[in-house]
């Protein structure tokens, strides 16, 4: 056990062998060395030696925990399930076996079998956990089951008495069974039930949240519509503490929900259950404004009073009614709130929600108020007023922010936008002085200043500045230089070095961020996106094994934490638990990731490392299945990761949401039906069935044509409501969700190439099935075919000449559409191959054939049919293409390696010198991305005109 511990697999074997040579029936030794064969990759003989052991029912620990183990490892779950099914039997009194055996059901999300694995334990040991695990796992049942009617009438109400035969017996003893009695009574929607168990005796019991009981009796209020009670408890919650800013939106949607109902009080009794009722927009004003006196006393200053009074504000105007109740002018009580609080970092998101109560009109005016109280001081060396101290700082770039946020730098010209940055930088570098005793790990205060001058730079770019993305980059490179950790610096070069086609920067970018657990999911699309689609199939690789690697483990993971739960009795967060693997199970991002790396694999490794058939039987693909969850795609990805301070208009809607999640779902339908259609080409060849069945394998081929063509009929369809998509001409912000690779896959031809070699696999399995004699049109039709592949073809390689870097007018203009084109023609040439592969299998039988009746006749003039020569000129010009292709990516290679950078930033004004060396550093990093690009999508290329010259019939 030792060795295995250290990971010395070998030596475990050999001492298990020694130990099992003395002792022959040693279970231990047996299972023990079964694992060192599992870790050496030896499956087979490890499942062996395993069943041999689990056949025997052993009862000893060693060995089952040992099974336990192993069986886990090897991804088999279930299989620990009919372990401890045999233990218990041949031990019924064990508390240990009986609970292990519970765990086990939990693994495997066994709910009915956990009820009974509960109630079996309690009977053995009566206590408490023991039976309450049996009343979650009817919940658990409730839950998964599809029949919501069942779900009501059965388990819930079965769950619920048995709670309350516990209650009755008054043998309630933890918190959590509190928690899960009110949890069966929420989902029966008893909620007055609920609210008495909350408010009574049992309640007491909710002490390990802070305000847990008052939580509950708002849900329960709420849902219950009693809306004194949420009144006067919100109230009286705030009185305790007037900065908890959920129970002011509470408090307003009662008191106005009040208003609406025309609510008075009971005359002679109490308001409510919870005391005192606010039911007039007096009393709210009155209230909000007791909450400011009883601030200004408190030894720390609240920003809850001050915002709750600009809610109202908003809330009053909404209705249509604000002045009447005096409540000031919003735009003084926010200039009040930002002398108090403009120092603090929140003090920009805490006003941006309310700035749309400003007039436009009354925007300049507002940011030269706030200009106007902070102590900025100027120096004869500076032309700008400067902060003197951190505090001074943060209330400018405050006042900066809000600038950005209220339109007033989107309406300069471009010379007064470069006075900006050149204004911001200046102040961020200023700043640095404040930061100089920071550590690596900690962010620059004046960080954001670099942040915004890029923003700005960025608008100028959008409007057809080429110079302004490369002031961007190399800004956020020098920013990054003095503050490494900072993920904001991080995310927009990688967003930026991806507009411009250089991926290979962004890979070290990405891992530096050091992404954890569920960003796998809600940020990898922004690796997973490009990698591949600029021709870095390597970095492709990487990338998606991070994501699957994250989304594999997670399906084992929730099982532990699950039955963590149970252990120490967190039941309400069972069913958060199993939400949120479903979640990711039908995550969006996991799906294009399965999809792409498994046509990457083939890109890379169909009939060069192994063959397509091999490859396709190793991803345990087949044309008939498709396993992504159409119906319940969930979009994970978090689109406003990037901070921005735009305004509503130019901001990410939530219409700009739904079309990327629908753009999305396109590109993956086609995509993956691409995948399958692939994946049918070796079950279409036929040399696999034995000569005798000919009628079985007729009908076994034939619904796998059949399969083919629905498949084709689908892709048709994806791809004829992909295009009707596109002409919506959809613009995303630039920060917002970058757009799929749909657009370039329809106008640089690859879509109409990739389709009709799917067509041309239909034509060549009918000439299959009708044999050569009477197939003259087929025969032709094929041939024309041939012909209208290989102008197609030309055609898209048309699309890939050009530049892809080019010094204009003393800047860089790089063209990543080109290498998309290019990735995209490796691809369809791939498939192309494929297809020749399939038509070169389904012509030599055919030939030799011919050969041997020309030996029979003795003739030397039996004709050939014409389909024979079609296919040889057809390999032939394949051929030719690819070779020139070649020949173009090295002329390519050459000319990037050709580029000389140096001379390019000595034109830009608006740099200082020291900045410059990091524009070098951008030019450097992007010339070198294209140039590995293209060595990558050259060399798989010459791996794929190898297998052209294969196919010579």
């Amino acid at each position: 056990a030792d060795y295995l511990d250290n990971g010395n697999n070998k030596m475990a074997i050999q001492q298990a062998d020694k130990l099992l040579k003395k002792h022959k029936d040693l279970h231990c030794a047996k299972v023990l060395k079964a694992i060192g064969l599992q870790r050496t990759g030896k499956q087979d003989e490890a499942y062996a030696l395993a069943q041999e052991v689990a056949a025997l029912e052993p009862t000893d620990d060693n060995s089952l925990q040992a099974l336990t183990i192993l069986y886990r490892e090897m991804h088999r779950p279930e299989l620990v399930t009919k372990l401890y099914e045999a233990a218990v039997k041949k031990v019924p009194n064990s508390e240990e076996y009986h609970s292990h055996l519970f765990m086990a059901y939990a693994r495997v999300g066994e709910y009915k079998k956990m009820q009974q694995a509960g109630m079996a334990l309690y009977k053995i040991v009566p206590k408490n956990p023991y039976y309450f695990w049996s009343v979650m796992s009817l919940i658990m049942q409730s839950i998964s089951a599809q029949d919501e009617n069942l779900s009501k009438t059965m388990f819930l109400p079965l769950a619920e008495r048995m709670v309350e035969k516990m209650v009755k017996e008054d043998k309630i003893e933890a918190e959590a069974e509190v928690e899960l009695y009110y949890m069966i009574l929420e989902r029966l929607e008893k909620y007055k039930e609920a609210l008495d168990v909350v408010r009574g005796k049992l309640g007491e019991k909710l002490t390990s949240e802070l305000q847990s009981r008052e939580n509950k009796c708002m849900a329960m209020y709420k849902k219950l519509c009693r809306w004194p009670e949420c009144n006067a408890l919100s109230r009286r919650l705030l009185l305790k503490n007037s900065d908890d800013w959920q129970f002011y939106i509470t408090y307003f949607d009662s008191v106005f929900q009040l208003i609406d109902e025309s609510w008075t009080p009971p005359p002679e009794e109490e308001h409510s259950l919870e005391g005192e009722v606010h039911y007039s927009i007096e009393q709210a004003v009155k209230f909000i404004e007791e909450r400011i006196t009883e601030e200004s006393k408190s030894s720390r200053p609240l920003r809850g009073p001050y915002l709750a009074k600009l809610e109202l504000i908003r809330r009053l105007r909404y209705r249509g009614c604000n002045d009447e109740y005096k409540l000031g002018d919003p735009e003084e009580l926010m200039f009040q709130y930002f002398k108090k609080f403009g120092d603090k970092p929140c003090c920009f998101t805490d006003l941006k929600v309310f700035v749309d109560l400003l007039p436009s009109s009354q925007y300049t005016k507002f940011i030269s108020q706030l200009l106007e109280v902070i102590p900025l001081s100027a120096t004869p060396e500076n032309e700008i007023a400067l902060p003197a101290d951190i505090k001074a700082l943060q209330q400018h770039l405050c006042v900066v922010q809000l600038s950005r946020l209220l339109g007033i730098y989107h309406t300069m010209d471009k010379k007064q936008k470069l006075t900006v940055v050149r204004e911001l930088m200046l102040r961020y570098h200023h700043g640095l002085e404040f930061g100089k005793s920071c550590l690596k790990t900690e962010l620059q205060f004046s960080d954001y200043y670099c942040l915004l001058a890029v923003h700005l730079l960025l608008d100028l770019w959008l409007e057809g500045e080429d110079m302004a993305v490369w002031q961007c980059l190399t800004l956020l490179e020098e920013g990054l230089s003095h503050s490494p950790s900072n993920a904001q610096f991080k995310l927009l070069l990688i967003r930026i070095y991806c507009r411009l086609g250089a991926f290979e920067p962004v890979a070290e970018l990405y891992s530096s961020l050091d992404a954890k657990h569920i960003q796998h999911d809600t940020i990898g699309y922004l690796l997973t996106r490009y990698a591949e689609s600029l021709g870095h199939y390597t970095a492709a690789s990487q990338s998606c094994n991070f994501a699957l690697r994250f989304f594999h483990s997670n399906q084992k993971d929730t099982s532990e934490y699950i039955i963590q739960a149970y252990k120490y009795g967190a039941f309400e967060k069972i069913p958060e638990f199993i939400a949120f693997r479903n979640r990711l199970n039908s995550s969006l991002h996991f799906a294009q990731v399965r999809t792409e790396r498994m046509l990457l694999d083939l890109l890379l490794e169909a009939n060069i490392s192994t063959s397509l058939e091999e490859s396709i039987k190793s991803m345990s693909l087949s044309p008939e299945e498709d396993d992504i969850p159409w119906k319940d795609l969930r979009d994970n990805r978090d689109l406003t990761v990037l901070f921005n301070w735009d305004p509503k208009d130019r901001d990410i809607s939530e219409e700009h949401r739904k079309l990327s999640l629908e753009e999305e779902t396109m590109w993956l339908r086609i995509r993956s039906l691409t995948l399958r259609l692939v994946s049918g080409l070796p079950t279409l060849s036929h040399t696999i069935q034995p000569k005798n069945s000919e009628k079985t394998a007729e009908n076994g081929v034939s619904s796998k044509i059949g399969t083919i063509r629905s498949l084709l009929q689908q892709l048709e369809a994806a791809v004829d409501s992909g295009k009707k998509f596109l002409e919506q001409k959809i613009q995303y912000p630039v920060l917002g969700p970058p757009p799929t690779r749909m657009a370039g896959f329809f106008s640089n031809g690859s879509c109409q190439c990739q389709t009709s070699l799917f067509y041309l696999v239909s034509d060549i399995y009918e000439l299959d099935t009708n044999g050569l004699e009477d197939s003259a049109e087929i025969q032709e039709r094929i041939g024309n075919s041939f012909k209208s592949l290989v102008e197609r073809l030309t055609d898209l390689f048309n699309k890939c000449k050009g530049d892809l870097i080019e010094v204009r007018d003393g800047t860089l203009k790089t063209h990543p559409n080109l290498l998309e084109n290019l990735v995209f023609f490796v691809e369809t040439i791939s498939i192309a191959l494929w297809v020749s592969s399939y038509c070169d299998g389904v012509l030599r039988p055919f030939k030799s054939n011919l050969q041997k009746k020309k030996k029979k006749k003795k003739e030397s003039s039996v004709a050939m049919p014409p389909i024979f020569t079609h296919f040889v000129d057809y390999v032939t010009e394949l051929q030719t293409l690819t070779s020139n292709v070649i020949d173009h990516i090295k002329g390519l290679e050459i000319i990037l390696t050709a580029l000389k950078l140096e001379e390019l930033s000595l034109k830009d004004t608006l740099l200082l010198q020291e900045e410059k060396k990091f524009t070098k550093t951008v030019q450097g990093k992007v010339q070198s991305s294209y140039h590995l690009s293209v060595q990558e999508i050259g060399e798989l290329l010459k791996k794929r005109l190898d297998t052209i010259k294969k196919l010579k019939i």
